[in-house]
C-alpha cells in the first residue's frame, strides 16, 4: 500500500500498456482518475464496490471539457501525474490509422486543458507520461535492421503522428517522461527489461535495442518507476524498453 497517495489520470487506459498501468497502480493504493469513452469497458475489469479508488469519466480524449474533470484532485489542485496511451486503430489495407492525428490532438488537448485550469487559479505541475514508440530516434537507429521496412514503411503514418505528439510534449515546457517501446505483444512476463535513455535535445544517452515487450511488462515498468516510485533519471527524458 502506498504510504504517499498520489492522484493519477489514465487517457486510453481501457486496453494494453494503459490498462496494465492502470492495474499495478491501483494495486499499490494510488487514487486514479480514468476517462473512458465506454466506461463499462473498465468497470467490468474494476467493480466500483471493490475499487473505491477509482474514478471513471466518460469522455474522449480529445473533448478538453472532459479531459480538464480528469485533471483534477482536489479543489485547486491539479493530479501528480497523467499517462496517455491513446492511439488509433491500424488499417493494414491502407496503410495508416483510422484517426492520423489522434496523439497530436490528445497531447494538444492536455496541454490546453491544463492551461485552461491554471488560468482558473488551479496549482500544480503533473509529470505527464505517453506511450510511444521505437522506429523514430533523430540519433541513430534504435531498432533491430530486420524491422526498418516495417517501421519506416508501413508504420510511417502512425510515426508521423507519434512524432508530433512527442514534440509538442517536449516543447511545452511540462515534465514529461516519454516511452518508446519495442513491438508490443501480449502476456506478462518474468523477463528482464532492457532501458535506453535519450535526451531530445542532446542525444542517446544509453542505448537498448529489441525486437519485442510485452504490453503487460511495459505497464509494469511505468507503474514501477514513473508512478510508484518516480525515477529522476526518467524525467524530461525519452526511455526505450524493450526485452
Amino acid at each position: 500500500m502506498a504510504t504517499h497517495c498520489k492522484t493519477v489520470t489514465f487517457l486510453g487506459a481501457s486496453t494494453g500498456v494503459g490498462l496494465s498501468t492502470l492495474k499495478h497502480t491501483l494495486a499499490a493504493g494510488h487514487r486514479c482518475i480514468a476517462l473512458c469513452r465506454i466506461p463499462s469497458k473498465l468497470t467490468t475489469i474494476f467493480p466500483p464496490e471493490t475499487t473505491p479508488n477509482l474514478q471513471v469519466i466518460q469522455g474522449n480524449a480529445h473533448d478538453i471539457a472532459a479531459v480538464s474533470k480528469c485533471l483534477v484532485a482536489e479543489k485547486g489542485k491539479l493530479v501528480e501525474e497523467i499517462i496517455s496511451t491513446i492511439g488509433g486503430k491500424f488499417i493494414l489495407s491502407k496503410m495508416t490509422i483510422d484517426d492520423e492525428e489522434v496523439c497530436r490532438k490528445g497531447m494538444t488537448t492536455i496541454l490546453e486543458a491544463l492551461a485552461q485550469l491554471r488560468s482558473g487559479g488551479a496549482t500544480g505541475r503533473p509529470h505527464i507520461v505517453v506511450g510511444s514508440t521505437t522506429g523514430m530516434s533523430r540519433f541513430g537507429r534504435d531498432i533491430p535492421l530486420a524491422m526498418i521496412p516495417m517501421y519506416h514503411v508501413m508504420l510511417k503514418v502512425p510515426h508521423e503522428d507519434k512524432k508530433a505528439m512527442e514534440d509538442r510534449l517536449v516543447e511545452s515546457g511540462e515534465a514529461y517522461t516519454i516511452i518508446r517501446a519495442s513491438l508490443l505483444v501480449g502476456g506478462e512476463t518474468s523477463k528482464e527489461i532492457r532501458v535506453g535513455i535519450e535526451d531530445p535535445k542532446t542525444g542517446r544517452e544509453s542505448k537498448a535495442i529489441g525486437y519485442t515487450i510485452s504490453r503487460e511488462d511495459t505497464g509494469k515498468w511505468v507503474a514501477d518507476n514513473l508512478v510508484l516510485q518516480l525515477d529522476g533519471r526518467y524525467v524530461n527524458k525519452i526511455v526505450m524498453v524493450t526485452y
